[in-house]
């Protein structure tokens, strides 16, 4: 349980027990998780205007290099879209132009359209999560994130967020460890 410390003055409990603060996908998800795994992962109610990471790292006092940013991109190669989920620290942003482009076999890569990444993923913009995303996309972890005790992700919703060992999130269904897919942008 040491891992929710990571969400500052927030109280989590355990995921499974509310699945009001999630979105479907993730409860489903986390359903089919072994229930040992399952039981790492708590989760938090927040203020929905505060899920953007940086207010709500300032809102909660939540470490912002405990925080990790799951971004949609979309990869083209003629008229074929590939879509993948990257998990990043809040800090980096994810080599979408070079690591995942290549991963995707793509010409082309870009963040998905606001639009599109809901309407795929099924979950809220602002609380898009790598667990519960389309069985056939990619999840792209940071070595980073993978290393990190523990981390704050999104929960499938805006009002509400999740804390689980950075090291679980390799054991997601689809998770690929890439080092180096977080360039830092700023220290924490």
């Amino acid at each position: 349980m040491s891992a929710w410390s990571v969400l500052g003055s927030l109280e989590a409990v355990p995921a499974l027990d509310r699945p009001d603060l999630l979105g479907e996908p993730v409860a489903h998800a986390l359903k089919l998780l072994d229930p040992a795994d399952a039981a790492l992962v708590g989760v938090a109610e927040i203020d929905p205007g505060l899920a953007d990471t940086a207010a709500f790292c300032e809102a909660y006092g939540s470490p912002l290099d405990g925080s990790a940013n799951c971004v949609v991109v979309a990869g083209r190669r003629g008229d074929e879209t590939r879509y993948a989920a990257c998990l990043v620290l809040a800090t980096t942003r994810a080599d979408v132009n070079g690591l995942v482009r290549k991963r995707l076999n793509a010409r082309k890569a870009s963040f998905a359209p606001m639009d599109d990444a809901v309407a795929r993923s099924g979950m809220e913009y602002g609380g898009i999560t790598p667990i519960g995303l389309p069985e056939d996309w990619p999840v792209l972890v940071d070595a980073a994130v993978a290393a990190a005790p523990a981390v704050v992700i999104g929960s499938g919703v805006r009002h509400s967020k999740l804390a689980l060992p950075g090291e679980l999130t390799t054991r997601l269904r689809n998770a690929e460890v890439l080092e180096a897919l977080g360039k830092r942008t700023m220290e924490p």
